[in-house]
């Protein structure tokens, strides 16, 4: 049996600001862009990993959901509690630099872990835990 990743989700709350930052800064492509009762989801993803696929997705996919639950969707994703992704790179230096001279926020530098990486973060414009690593050569 193989099984293997093909899609994650990343809530949003802004479909074009996400867009700008994650095809524009991040260099993902633009895979889709659907639309559904008021809801928007798009998909992007690497151009070297065409099977895999990252969906940016409303905070809360539920047309049914309530006032009260949106609201607190709405609050986890202002503390960027709600998701996190993390990126492998074969150059966490170069990734910073992109990243940060286009606005990124910025939560941790580049630096070398003792787990074998090295690696940087940010949030993304909804405030999404954003990692980048590269294995460490040994």
């Amino acid at each position: 049996m193989d099984i293997r990743l093909s899609q994650c989700f990343i809530a949003v709350d802004d479909h074009d600001r996400a867009i700008a930052f994650y095809r524009d800064v991040l260099g993902l492509e633009v895979r889709d862009d659907v639309g559904f009762e008021g809801m928007r989801w798009v998909t992007v993803g690497a151009p070297s990993q065409p099977d895999v696929n990252i969906v940016l997705e409303p905070p809360l996919a539920d047309p049914n959901a309530s006032p009260a639950d949106r609201q607190a969707m709405a609050e986890l994703m202002a503390k960027g509690l709600l998701r996190g992704v993390i990126f492998a790179t074969d150059d966490c230096d170069a990734t910073f630099e992109r990243v940060s001279t286009a606005g990124g926020e910025v939560l941790q530098e580049p630096m070398d872990q003792p787990y074998g990486v090295r690696d940087c973060a940010f949030r993304d414009p909804s405030g999404n835990l954003l990692r980048f690593t590269q294995p460490l050569v040994k």
